[in-house]
């Protein structure tokens, strides 16, 4: 797979005219004539014009609160009949733009690309070859599910943000899914409408009440509770302003409803299943969403261990994936059982534990001291495993084959000491670090490692959907 999203008529890597940044689609024939080429093109949902009806609206409302005063002053000065007259110019104005952007919004499904047409002066055309598709998500936000509509996320390798169809019919937005998976799988176009949705076979549900209490055990709230608490008291006794205190603790106090209420309301009901298409992702209290990992394209596996989760046992599994910004595979579990999640993923890797790890020499403590305890090491056969963080334990497993480069980086007062740390840069644009080892292993590590990674370079599976 090669990063990509092409036009049809050069076949480079690029987008004619620039993507648009949001396009929408149902799984329905627009009733207009047939796209460039006689294929016949599908049009949004019809309730599609809602979500950019908005827009007008907001640009006033922002402009009034750039200058209130001055909004105050002008509005004054306006009779009833003015402003009731303007009020519904504004409201026209915005459903007119909504209905143009969805009349002139079409895309098609050719045999090798998804096609999007947007615009009514400029027209523009994305095209999403099909063999470059990373994950086809399917998300549903509150008000979409009040209305019984999905919104389509494309993942493309080699783009940065996700293509999206929004939004679709419940049922269009799961039929078109199925059928895009297929034809990225190499199924047959006259074949791939009736694949249907692939089977799924479940691993894994998080209960709620693991879920809050997992929560109550992170620090991270906490630490911003106390902080919301604590500063703007002291600044209030130090300065006696108002704004000053709620400026200071407005950010701690979402900050802290971010990381708990916020985290519970977005993985509640968090359930992992396995299909040939790659690991299933069910999860959201308000906003579904329905999310795949290609196991294929997983760079590097994190298993995170906060402090207070370590009496009952429980870990964190986060993801790298290249081209996609899906990074949660399991937000809380047990370890035998995220391990066995993680052995989806990752094929034949076993877990080393804490106890396999190997630490850096007691002279590393001169580089990093206390710290260089959470230091670690173990490379098996499939994979680069480095441990770091004492209070807060993280476990990376990179397998050999997803190794892009390796390096070996020695700072003055670690060559002093005789300690180095190894790098290995993944695919994903990260890197995993082994640090403070003894300068001797590293350099053979260095070495060892770029050929392991060739090797499994050679004996890797394909990134192949349903394969």
């Amino acid at each position: 797979m090669e990063p990509g999203g092409a036009p049809e008529s050069s076949g480079a890597p690029e987008r004619a005219g620039g993507a648009p940044e949001r396009a929408g689609g149902a799984p329905e024939r627009a009733e207009g004539a047939p796209a460039p080429g006689g294929l016949r093109e599908r049009r949004l949902h019809p309730v599609t014009p809602l979500r950019r009806a908005w827009a007008p609206v907001a640009i006033l409302v922002g402009w009034a609160f750039h200058d209130p005063d001055g909004t105050q002053r002008r509005l004054s000065e306006l009779t009833a009949l003015t402003l009731a007259v303007g009020a519904a110019a504004v409201i026209v104005g915005g459903a007119l733009y909504g209905f143009l952007s969805w009349w002139f919004t079409h895309f098609a499904v050719t045999d090798t690309e998804l096609r999007i047409r947007t615009g009514l002066l400029f027209r523009r055309t994305a095209h999403i070859r099909l063999d470059r598709l990373q994950a086809v998500d399917v998300t549903q936000p509150l008000a979409a599910r009040i209305v019984g509509v999905s919104k389509l996320k494309l993942d493309v390798v080699g783009t940065e943000k996700k293509d999206e169809l929004a939004y679709l019919g419940e049922k269009d937005a799961a039929a078109l899914r199925a059928e895009l998976l297929a034809r990225a799988a190499g199924f047959a176009p006259e074949t791939a409408r009736d694949v249907g949705e692939a089977p799924v076979r479940n691993l894994l549900h998080v209960q709620p009440r693991m879920l809050a209490v997992s929560l109550l055990l992170t620090g991270a709230p906490w630490v911003l509770l106390v902080a919301a608490l604590v500063v703007p008291t002291v600044l209030w006794l130090i300065t006696h302003n108002a704004w000053t205190v709620i400026a200071t603790a407005l950010p701690m106090l979402g900050g802290a409803f971010a990381s708990s209420v916020g985290r519970f309301v977005a993985e509640y009901d968090w359930r992992v299943g396995e299909s040939p298409d790659g690991l299933r992702i069910d999860h959201g209290l308000l906003d579904k969403a329905h999310e795949t990992v290609p196991p294929g394209r997983v760079q590097t596996v994190r298993i995170v261990e906060p402090l207070l989760w370590r009496r009952p046992g429980w870990v964190r599994v986060e993801l790298d994936v290249a081209g996609s910004s899906n990074s949660v595979l399991v937000p809380v579990a047990p370890r035998a059982v995220a391990e066995s999640v993680i052995s989806q993923i990752l094929p034949g890797v076993r877990v080393p534990a804490a106890s396999e790890l190997s630490r850096p020499p007691s002279r590393a403590a001169w580089c990093v001291p206390v710290w260089w305890h959470g230091y670690g090491l173990a490379v098996t056969d499939a994979v680069f495993a480095a441990g770091h963080g004492l209070l807060r334990r993280r476990l990376s497993l990179v397998p050999h084959a997803k190794v892009q480069s390796v390096r070996v980086r020695q700072g003055p007062w670690e060559r002093f000491k005789g300690v180095a740390d190894v790098h290995v840069d993944t695919g994903a644009n990260k890197t995993v670090a082994a640090r403070l080892r003894p300068a001797s292993e590293a350099s053979r590590l260095l070495l060892a490692q770029a050929e392991r990674s060739r090797t499994g370079r050679r004996e890797a599976r394909p990134d192949r959907w349903m394969a």
